[in-house]
């Protein structure tokens, strides 16, 4: 009976699953709201011609840098939130969402600033295509006011999320998305009498949807939030107390997924010398990659804002429990997007119009991906949510910047350059950092190592309590 016992506590209670759907459930939709929107933007813009398409794909890797910085600002940040959010100490709370807003700021100046003045040079960074540097430099010309309002929109959608308000950013989503779509049909083909801007149309589109998003969260949590009650006068607040805190706990984050975001542009780089045909392949299985991890992702930040949560209850028992659930549902989830994909995965690639061999290629990295899906799932639910939610980020940190630059990247190149091993092989060897963290961060939930406790910024209580 004690092993029967041990696995039904492991697998977690009602209230457990039913907290999880309520957060899991909204986020994985707004994420799959994402996907849409920039398929359909690849779509609209691709009767340009190639370099519109090219020159705005590639002028959006460079906003795309800033939106993970953001979000390494805002999920280090909801570590915090979470977890004061479950002490019930929302004056610490608040000065955690004030030193965020300030980062947030500082990043949007250096970027705004650097848009203004260097366009060209950050295209030539990119392509050495004249045309693609043209077409880019408008895109990025009409992105100039967008950083402010995307750094405060996607860390305030953070912060709402680690309080359980999940709600009101997904309707954001579903209408940003329909105001992406109108916008960029008007504005990229000159419908209903406006001009016909083509890439700049695009932007204008994407510049406008922004502007909703900011106006819709931030309008929101500002002025009419009830559960943080974070109001503008709280951005001048002094948080000198939890700054030490904050770095602590937010930097490693924030230092963890922009070498990822590098890395993963180091991957991409080894694939492009490979060759085209294994470029197209790789293109051909983005979308079902893309669409196996949208539940994942949902249920990454649930684990977090739960294990927060229960840890700021000072329940750490708790906790330790709650991480093994979720790690079995992400052993589930990864074999559920594995299934699914084993299902697609022909109709997918005969639907593109690539060459056999691309097709043959498209084959094996499809075969790869039914594998690393499964620790990848697994992998990202922890150290995405449960690990980071205990404020173990120095220790995830270490682990992304260890497999992905020791491991994958060398390892892929060799196999794909050196060796010229199968593709199975290249994108398995390319991808093994995700089945080397899966186990590395088992043993380290295991452990118990990574539930680190969090004092709050309170100075009126510190005081208190030292006298």
């Amino acid at each position: 009976m004690a092993p029967v016992s041990a696995i039904k506590e492991h697998l977690g209670d009602t209230k457990l699953y039913k907290t999880m759907l309520k957060i899991a459930i909204p986020v994985s939709l707004q994420n799959l709201i994402t996907v849409g929107i920039n398929l359909l933007d690849t779509i609209m813009l691709s009767e340009m011609g190639d370099s519109q398409l090219s020159a705005s794909s590639l002028a959006t890797q460079f906003i795309n840098i800033f939106m993970i910085c953001c979000m390494g600002i805002g999920m280090g940040a909801s570590v915090l939130t979470s977890r004061f959010w479950g002490m019930k100490e929302l004056h610490s709370l608040k000065k955690a969402v004030t030193i965020m807003l300030r980062f947030v700021c500082i990043f949007s100046l250096v970027f705004t600033v650097a848009t203004i003045l260097f366009p060209q040079a950050i295209m030539r960074i990119y392509s050495p295509d004249t045309d693609i540097i043209h077409y880019g430099t408008i895109y990025l010309k009409w992105m100039i006011p967008t950083y402010i309002c995307m750094g405060f929109s996607l860390t305030c959608t953070i912060i709402l999320r680690s309080v359980g308000q999940v709600r009101i950013p997904l309707i954001s989503s579903v209408c940003a998305f329909f105001v992406n779509v109108f916008c960029n049909w008007v504005f990229i083909f000159g419908k209903l009498g406006a001009p016909r801007m083509e890439i700049g149309g695009a932007a204008l589109g994407t510049l406008i949807a922004r502007l909703f998003e900011f106006l819709f969260i931030c309008g929101y949590f500002f002025f009419f939030d009830r559960r943080i009650r974070y109001r503008l006068k709280n951005i001048t607040m002094r948080c000198r107390e939890l700054f030490s805190e904050y770095i602590r706990i937010s930097i490693p984050v924030l230092v963890s997924d922009s070498l990822l975001a590098l890395g993963n542009n180091a991957v991409s780089m080894v694939m492009g010398h490979i060759g085209e045909t294994f470029v197209a392949a790789n293109s051909v299985t983005m979308v079902v990659q893309q669409l196996s991890s949208v539940l994942t992702v949902g249920i990454s930040n649930a684990s977090g804002i739960i294990t927060g949560h229960s840890m700021g209850e000072g329940d750490y028992k708790k906790a330790q429990k709650q991480g093994y659930t979720f790690l079995i549902i992400g052993g589930v989830i990864g074999v559920f997007a594995s299934l699914v994909i084993l299902i697609l995965r022909n109709p997918i690639i005969q639907y593109y119009n690539v060459s056999a061999e691309a097709k043959a290629i498209a084959y094996d990295l499809m075969n790869a991906i039914l594998i690393i899906v499964i620790f990848q799932s697994m992998n990202s639910i922890l150290t995405k949510g449960v690990l980071r939610a205990g404020g173990d980020t120095k220790f995830l940190m270490l682990g992304d910047i260890l497999f992905l630059w020791v491991a994958s990247i060398p390892l892929g190149a060799i196999a794909g350059l050196i060796l010229h091993l199968p593709a199975f092989w290249v994108y398995t060897f390319l991808k093994i950092d995700q089945i080397i963290k899966c186990v590395w961060c088992y043993f380290r939930l295991r452990s118990g190592k990574w539930l680190k406790k969090i004092c709050p910024a309170d100075s009126e209580k510190q005081t208190t309590q030292n006298a």
